[in-house]
């Protein structure tokens, strides 16, 4: 069956989209980005009085050849037979093409993206862009503020940072993870970087779950404490460590701060976030808490 009218990716150019009529590409071409009109066999346009007055010259030339091999019929029996039907200058593609969708942009307002590590982090409901946070590497909050429970200032149930690693030349995602857990709680939940202690200090940590988790097609490593302080519900921290695929693949680290009770937000939301996580140059290579991939050349998991 011959797909229905419509804009789909040229079969000689695929940066652009080509109108296909219903029977056979047109020449009106244009990108992906650009909302043109659906073209017309008449209009106002100079373009369009081209395309028309391109066509009905063609439409005469066949109408002369045609009369032509009528006309000659009796004098040679083979171009009596001839068929007089014009090939088409191009067949459409098989199978049939199908409109483009686009894969999510850095406007896309379901996504936030670290342009320095080449990744973007999905939105979720209850998250937001961050306002009025001092850390640059913050990519998201959960919506709102509440009073610190213990020294004055204003916290937030949800934090979600991206940031590269450059403290030293480690390589591995766990031993990574391993190392910065314990910094990502003690910013978090123990004191601040002007001495204050939002929530009384952190009294005593465990680990509750760690282990390889695939992130944007790359083998990485994660590990989630559960933090008791001294005052407040407490909360979870979490570093997911994994190589870039931009420049020189140093390891990235998103690091997750969560508080606990109901008024934190879902837990399971680490791991959505995680799984959502794709690189800028493959939006198709996902991953998640569970799943692995096997790692590229001198990219280990560690020991």
């Amino acid at each position: 069956m011959s797909p229905p009218p419509g804009w789909y990716p040229d079969p000689h150019a695929p940066h652009l989209e080509r109108w296909w009529d219903g029977t056979a590409w047109t020449e009106h071409r244009r990108t992906p980005e650009a909302t043109a009109p659906v073209p017309t066999a008449a209009g106002n346009s100079g373009r369009a009085k081209a395309v028309a007055v391109t066509t009905a010259a063609a439409v005469l030339v066949a109408a002369i050849v045609t009369g032509a091999v009528v006309l000659g019929q009796d004098d040679d029996p083979e171009i009596a037979t001839a068929t007089t039907q014009a090939p088409t200058t191009s067949e459409p593609p098989s199978p049939a093409p199908t409109p483009t969708t686009g894969a999510p942009s850095a406007d896309d307002p379901s996504v936030v993206t670290d342009e320095l590590n080449g990744i973007t982090l999905p939105l979720l409901d209850g998250w937001v862009r961050p306002k009025y946070v001092a850390d640059s590497d913050v990519v998201m909050t959960t919506d709102g503020t509440y009073d610190c429970p213990g020294d004055d200032g204003v916290c937030r149930h949800g934090l979600v940072i991206s940031r590269t690693v450059t403290s030293n030349d480690e390589r591995s995602p766990e031993v990574l993870a391993k190392e910065d857990v314990k910094k990502a709680a003690e910013d978090a939940y123990d004191r601040d970087t002007i001495g204050r202690r939002p929530y009384g200090g952190m009294e005593s940590h465990k680990v509750v779950e760690s282990g390889p988790v695939a992130v944007a097609g790359r083998a990485g490593y994660f590990v989630r404490w559960k933090v008791t302080t001294a005052k407040g519900p407490g909360g979870y921290v979490q570093s997911t460590v994994f190589p870039s695929r931009v420049g020189l693949e140093a390891p990235v680290c998103v690091r997750y701060v969560f508080d606990a009770g109901e008024d934190g937000p879902p837990l399971a939301d680490m791991d959505r976030i995680t799984k959502g996580i794709r690189s800028v140059d493959d939006p198709e290579g996902g991953g998640g808490v569970g799943s692995s991939v096997g790692p590229g050349p001198g990219e280990g998991l560690g020991g």
